[in-house]
């Protein structure tokens, strides 16, 4: 049960980038140092991400966290209990609620932090992301390496022909792009089609 922690004002912190970029590695850093400081922290993920845990937050780098999967934003409230910091997970696959979640949650003297990519594999905004950058108090974008020239990467460029939105994987389905090779990685595909 969700309890109102009257004497510290809460804020939202969102960790955005592409894929491989570092975003979970940060989240877990804020969240083991937060708890280093004793303070009461809770974990979310959501439950569609099985990649490598089902009930833990884990890096590309193999760091984790135990976290709670939740089906909904609306779940988080009801099991975030009486905590000082409030860490969310990949939130692109959560629904529009999860503005509306974070934002109660900070107004009620919670800190939260948020991960998550902020485009989809078409360089689109992802999901409620947009939206929560736009709420947050810090805002961090992060960035992988482009894998084909080495400037530093923004976009999560899918490999594999599939016209799902949502489709985990991870280096043998996605690959890390700047702008130009993205462009350019875009042109060849729709010059074979």
């Amino acid at each position: 049960m969700f309890i109102e922690n009257a004497k510290t004002p809460g804020w939202i912190e969102v960790i955005c980038g592409s894929m491989f970029s570092g975003k979970t590695e940060e989240l877990i850093r804020r969240l083991r140092r937060a708890q280093f400081a004793n303070l009461r922290v809770e974990i979310f993920k959501p439950a569609i991400d099985t990649r490598y845990s089902e009930e833990e937050v884990v890096s590309h780098q193999g760091n984790s966290i135990l976290s709670t999967p939740v089906e909904s934003s609306s779940s988080i409230m009801l099991l975030c209990g009486n905590v000082d910091v409030v860490g969310i997970d990949e939130a692109q696959f959560f629904d529009d609620g999860i503005v509306d979640v974070v934002q109660k949650l900070a107004s009620a003297g919670i800190r939260v932090i948020v991960a998550g990519l902020d485009m989809d594999y078409r360089g689109k905004p992802f999901g409620p992301m947009p939206a929560l950058m736009a709420v947050a108090e810090y805002v961090t974008k992060v960035h992988a390496i482009c894998v084909r020239c080495g400037d530093p990467a923004n976009v999560s460029h899918r490999l594999i022909a599939s016209d799902k939105l949502v489709e985990l994987g991870e280096k043998q389905t996605y690959e890390p792009l700047c702008r130009h090779c993205f462009e350019k990685a875009m042109a060849e595909a729709a010059a074979k089609e």
